[in-house]
């Protein structure tokens, strides 16, 4: 039993810190995972609360991992731990019931999961989590109390500090499909024989507080703005593909609204992009950025401002921002491509030569510099 025991306490605490550790490297990720969750039960109205709800749970999950391989407080952290699994369970559970999402984001980016494989693994652990439940008067803590509390507050403060390194630069490893050396353009491909996923754009709007669901070419006789209110919008799946490309829903409108993702990504020569996003705020970045933009042209890179909100809103804010070419993306694209807001990418013809995140933009600029003209 005292085998058992060990092995499960090792097991749990081993997977909820390397769990939380994944996350913690970028906790946009799960940020933007449970807006989807949200989104889908009509509960938007926490999705501004996310990034919060986000690094207190991965920070819950690396502190509860290493209690419980200390075995210090079991009666108090078996019993978080069984809720929080039990949480877990239903989430992967919806997701394998209902097909959405299609990934829970146990793992984040790096060990991408489908929901089913997610749920099975839940199933263990939650088996695990009440066998310890059950046995936990026996498990005893390995040092003394200060030494146990002390090792829990530096895993709290490790856990938060690598969140705000990911969040004020970029994940310090990076799990998303534009890392750098990637084509773009070869990201966005199929592979050769690669069946795609058939699917059709539906749009959710409230029509005298019911919803509503239609497609793109089947919009209600009756539609207007004030009669129909948006909810949401989603890419309905007709036809199950056997492959997806690495980079979807990437497009670039410019500001006739015509599509030129391809013109603009296979334009020889080196370009900036600087990528932002709704929410974005004030502060040290503008500066060097506003210098970036003006040192890039002087040495013939292009400079294009990727975005999707309006152009005159964001000139509002930054002036510099006006005579920078404007191309329209969708948020979720950028959500992808930019964890930091802002996030300045510099490309030679459609290869990601480097990137930098919002606390890096002095970085940047020193490269810039070191370019030659």
């Amino acid at each position: 039993m005292k085998f058992l025991i060990n092995f499960s306490r090792l097991f749990v605490g081993v997977l909820f810190i390397f769990s939380g550790l994944v996350k913690a490297n970028d906790p946009l990720g799960l940020s933007y995972k449970m807006q989807e969750f949200f989104e889908l039960w009509g509960m938007e109205m926490f999705n501004d609360y996310t990034l919060i709800f986000s690094i207190v749970m991965i920070a819950f999950e690396i502190i509860a991992g290493v209690a419980i391989l200390l075995g210090w407080q079991m009666k108090l952290f078996s019993w978080l731990l069984l809720l929080l699994i039990v949480f877990f369970t239903f989430l992967t559970g919806y997701a394998v019931i209902t097909g959405k999402p299609k990934e829970c984001g146990c793992f984040g980016n790096c060990i991408p999961l489908t929901a089913q494989q997610s749920f099975y693994k839940d199933l263990i652990l939650l088996a695990l989590i009440i066998f310890l439940f059950i046995y936990k008067d026996r498990i005893k803590p390995l040092f003394g109390g200060k030494v146990n509390f002390v090792t829990l507050f530096f895993s709290g403060i490790f856990s938060v500090a690598l969140m705000w390194f990911a969040l004020q630069h970029l994940p310090p490893i990076d799990c998303l499909p534009y890392q750098k050396g990637k084509s773009i353009v070869k990201e966005m491909k199929l592979l050769e024989g690669a069946i795609p996923d058939s699917t059709v754009i539906s749009f959710v709007y409230v029509k005298q507080g019911k919803e509503v669901e239609f497609t793109a070419n089947s919009f209600p006789e009756d539609f207007n703005d004030t009669l129909y209110t948006f909810k949401r919008r989603y890419d309905k799946l007709i036809r199950k593909g056997n492959m997806e490309p690495a980079i979807k829903d990437f497009t670039l409108s410019n500001e006739a609204g015509t599509l030129v993702t391809d013109s603009v990504l296979n334009a020889p020569g080196k370009k900036l992009l600087l990528f932002v996003r709704h929410g974005i705020e004030k502060g040290e970045w503008s500066t060097y950025a506003e210098t970036v933009l003006q040192e890039s042209k002087r040495r013939g890179v292009s400079v294009l401002l990727v975005t999707s909100m309006s152009k005159e809103e964001l000139v509002k804010q930054f002036g510099f921002l006006k005579t920078v070419p404007f191309f329209a993306c969708d948020a979720t694209a950028i959500k992808t491509a930019a964890r930091s807001n802002p996030t300045l990418y510099l490309l030679e013809n459609d290869i990601i030569v480097d990137k930098w995140g919002q606390a890096d933009f002095d970085v940047a600029l020193k490269f810039i510099l070191s370019t030659q003209q």
